[in-house]
């Protein structure tokens, strides 16, 4: 079982090196246009070689949200249904639902299995599930209203547990376009968060 770590290491084995890829860019992709007035979704079946990737490719998503004076609140996913949001009794919440930070951390965890998943499917990379535990940590008196010292996450350390057959190598590979696209792993990383990411081979059979 190898580990591989941020920093290009797997425990008790050699340094990683770098790892070009060349995917797959064969397959069709879907395009939705919603119009603003409220229109009907006009989708659009494309091959990838006709994507220009030079331009802005964006995509709208929206919630809302709903709070009554509390810690509790309910952010409405539409047909995803009600998703709630708390503190614990502690706190001053009613303990309903996790921390909004909590949620950034399921997020990331959820963020990088699919972003995995795509990767490994352009890849050819074949693995039967990944298992997460994730924590983090903070440094209240930002939330306090200490100003010199930043709210958000402190660190963040993830160790994902990969089920597969494949060498090491192979899922270096699929880790590196994984955690070149995340858009949640990006976003926290570019808050300038101490995050430590570790990638565990695991084989079931």
């Amino acid at each position: 079982m190898g580990l591989i770590g941020r920093r290009g290491e797997i425990c008790g084995a050699k340094e990683l090196s770098p790892i070009c890829t060349r995917l797959n860019r064969g397959r069709n992709f879907q395009m939705g246009v919603s119009p603003e007035n409220g229109g009907n979704m006009v989708t659009q079946v494309i091959s990838e070689e006709q994507l220009d990737l030079s331009k802005p490719i964006i995509r709208k998503k929206s919630i809302t949200a709903k709070n009554d004076a509390t810690l509790r609140t309910e952010i409405d996913c539409g047909e995803f249904g009600i998703l709630v949001t708390d503190e614990p009794v502690p706190h001053g919440g009613t303990g309903d639902g996790p921390s909004p930070l909590q949620t950034v951390l399921g997020a990331l965890c959820g963020c990088e299995s699919v972003t995995f998943c795509r990767a490994a499917k352009e890849m050819g990379f074949q693995y039967r599930g990944i298992e997460f535990e994730a924590m983090y940590t903070i440094d209240i008196r930002g939330r306090m209203g200490e100003r010199s010292v930043r709210p958000h996450f402190q660190s963040v350390r993830v160790q994902a547990m990969v089920d597969t057959d494949e060498p090491e190598e192979r899922l270096r590979a699929v880790v590196e376009e994984t955690e070149a696209r995340c858009p949640v792993f990006n976003l926290i990383r570019d808050a300038k968060v101490n995050m430590e990411m570790l990638w565990v081979r695991r084989q079931s059979r």
